[in-house]
């Protein structure tokens, strides 16, 4: 299914949960935070931001998490071509060097399985980024 494409929005889509790879560890109390905002809300509020060639999760690790832990099958997600996108940047959080890591250095991540520490990378999309009310029982079925 495909999302929504306002004037300055990307277009999303439902993408399967299990064919995300993260890159970076979460931390507990955020993705306890997030599962309860999302189960008290019932509904999916922001897409996660995914490369499209790996699955790999660019933006929305405690957002997946959360789906996870919810029974979730998919989830809204923008899908990229990350490593050709100069849409899509990354850097470093504060207080490293913001040009201390690379996006091959964030796929290579995923497709090892070594996750990085909680917020290593920050990646940055110059159109934005919408905001949804997907209901969680329609991310809990594999129907379109």
């Amino acid at each position: 299914m495909t999302g929504l494409q306002g004037h300055f929005n990307m277009v999303w889509e439902l993408v399967d949960i299990a064919h995300l790879r993260p890159h970076e560890c979460t931390r507990p109390h955020r993705v306890a935070e997030m599962h309860q905002k999302l189960h008290a809300n019932n509904f999916f509020h922001k897409p996660l931001l995914v490369d499209g060639n790996t699955m790999t999760i660019l933006d929305g690790h405690h957002r997946y998490t959360a789906g996870l832990r919810l029974g979730l099958l998919s989830v809204p997600a923008i899908v990229v071509n990350y490593l050709e996108d100069a849409d899509v940047s990354v850097e470093a959080w504060p207080p490293h060097d913001p040009h201390s890591i690379s996006k091959q250095d964030v796929i290579s991540a995923a497709l090892a399985e070594n996750l990085m520490p909680p917020k290593s990378t920050r990646h940055r999309i110059t159109t934005k980024i919408p905001r949804l009310k997907v209901p969680l029982s329609k991310l809990r079925s594999m129907a379109s």
